[in-house]
Formats: structure tokens, C-alpha cells, sequence
């Protein structure tokens, strides 16, 4: 069994049985204690699991979503570097799709500056108040409206989301784990990122460096659920090799080149990607 396989089968046992222990997963793993030491210490990185004496048990992640405001300056040159490589893959003309994630609002802003004709679909307050006189289309979700989040949310959003077919899927996210695959901290607006998915024919997921190998309170979906992760600087190598395997292509910033790697990695669908999508 790869190591992923087996941190794959220990996050399941910790969502089950809140914990686990060294010995029991050596034993079932035919692997040795320290080998099973090592997959519990990454998934402490992750976030998954707070190893303790003999094993290790589930660590709560957290469902604090924070205001829009506290969000928006938060490495906001690296969001911006992001939005420069999501212009290569937005054209004239698309129709796109945005959560309020405030990485989806820079690459939204700076494809609405310089790009022509576009129809931007959105149930953020902020990204409609500041493009109201863009001269783009602008389709607002309705719905209930967030104070601190400045989004809109509930039955009326969803109902708006799925009545159009779009170019673009431009989503953000608290946190990617190999293990526990994209996750988000609000369940509201997280039920309108699966809509948007499922209503856009290319799905690109923006995040920044300090969202890898970490993991929030709900499991958005799988990778091979999107079709390009673009931030702002290569990830481990580890990540490159992952996200290839799932049919992904990565796209990196300003870093890749500093560091004298290809901005994009540009990969092969695998065989288990879902390249169908309703």
C-alpha cells in the first residue's frame, strides 16, 4: 500500500473512531511503527490529526469564517500575482461565475479591465458594487445577504445559479489537503461553490501558497472535480505529482519564474478524472 493510500485509510479510521494508534496501524499496514509515525506526522501538518503518545487522534478543524474585510488585504500581492495567470485562461466574450472569495474578486477585477464583453455571474456584494460601471454584464445571485461576509446566500442564490451554463467556474477555498481534499469554513456559501462547478464548463480553483497542506471544516469536493489550481508560487514537488495524477493542471506565478520552473504545468488528463459535468 503507497503512503498515500494509507493516509487516505487513517483519515477515514480518524473520522470514525476520533482516534488511532501506532501499533494497531502497523499491524494492519504489515509497515513499521516508525513508517506509520511518519504518515501521522504528515497529517499533523495537514491539520488532519493531533498526534499524541502511541498514536494520535482527529483534530477539530476550525468553521471560523472571517469577515470579508479581515480576508481582503491578507497576501494580497500573492492574489494578485494569481490573477495575472487566471487572465490567460478568461477570453473576450466568457461568461464566468464567482464565489466571494476575495482571490476570485482580484482576478474577476483585473479581467474586467482588460478584457472585453464579459457576462460575470456572483453572489458577492463586494464584486458587484465595485464592477457596477465596468460595462460588463453583471448577474447578481440575490438571496439572503451576509453582514460580515458580504455574500449572498441561500434558496433564492441557488436558484439564480442554476439557471445559467457558464464558461467559467472562478472559486476560492480555505484550505487543500491530499487527504482531505478542497474544503471551505461556510456551509451556506459552500452549497452555492458546488452549483457553480456543476454550471461551468471549466472549473479554476485559485488559491495561494499558504492555503497547501491544510484543511478546513467542510470538504468542498474532490481535484479531479476541477480543472486548474493557479497560485502564486510552485508548491512541494509532491503537489505537482498529485495534482497531475488527477487530470489537474497547475498554474503558477511570478515565483515559478523567479525559481526558474515552467509557470504552467500543463497535464495529461489521468484516467480517473471526471471530465463530464452536468
Amino acid at each position: 500500500m503507497k503512503a498515500e493510500q494509507r493516509r487516505e485509510w487513517i483519515v477515514n479510521e480518524l473520522y470514525r473512531n476520533k482516534k488511532v494508534q501506532v501499533s494497531a496501524l502497523a499491524q494492519t499496514f504489515g509497515v513499521s511503527e516508525e513508517t506509520v509515525r511518519r504518515d501521522l506526522d504528515k497529517l499533523e501538518k495537514e491539520g488532519v490529526a493531533q498526534k499524541n503518545y502511541g498514536g494520535a487522534v482527529l483534530s477539530a478543524p476550525t468553521n471560523r469564517d472571517p469577515s470579508y474585510a479581515s480576508r481582503h488585504d491578507l497576501n494580497l500581492e500573492a492574489k494578485r500575482i494569481i490573477a495575472e495567470q487566471v487572465l490567460e485562461l478568461i477570453h473576450d466574450g466568457d461568461s464566468i461565475m464567482a464565489d466571494t472569495s476575495s482571490t476570485a474578486f482580484e482576478a474577476l477585477r483585473m479581467a474586467a479591465e482588460r478584457r472585453e464583453n464579459l457576462t460575470l455571474i456572483t453572489n458577492s456584494l463586494v464584486a458587484l458594487s465595485a464592477l457596477q460601471q465596468s460595462g460588463h454584464r453583471l448577474i447578481g445571485t440575490g438571496g439572503t445577504l451576509g453582514a460580515s461576509t458580504s455574500s449572498f446566500v441561500g434558496p433564492d442564490a441557488a436558484r439564480t445559479i442554476e439557471r445559467y451554463n457558464a464558461d467559467v467556474a472562478l472559486l476560492g477555498c480555505k484550505a487543500l489537503s491530499m487527504n482531505g481534499g478542497i474544503c471551505d469554513s461556510n456551509e451556506a456559501e459552500s452549497e452555492l461553490k458546488l452549483l457553480m462547478r456543476r454550471q461551468a464548463n471549466k472549473v479554476i480553483l485559485v488559491a495561494d501558497h499558504s492555503k497547501f497542506d491544510r484543511l478546513a471544516f467542510i470538504r468542498l469536493f474532490d481535484f479531479g472535480d476541477i480543472d486548474f489550481v493557479v497560485t502564486d508560487r510552485p508548491p512541494a514537488e509532491e503537489w505537482t505529482a498529485f495534482l497531475r495524477g488527477r487530470g489537474v493542471t497547475l498554474v503558477c506565478g511570478q515565483a515559478a519564474e523567479t525559481e526558474g520552473v515552467d509557470r504552467t504545468e500543463n497535464t495529461e488528463p489521468a484516467e480517473e478524472t471526471d471530465a463530464l459535468r452536468s
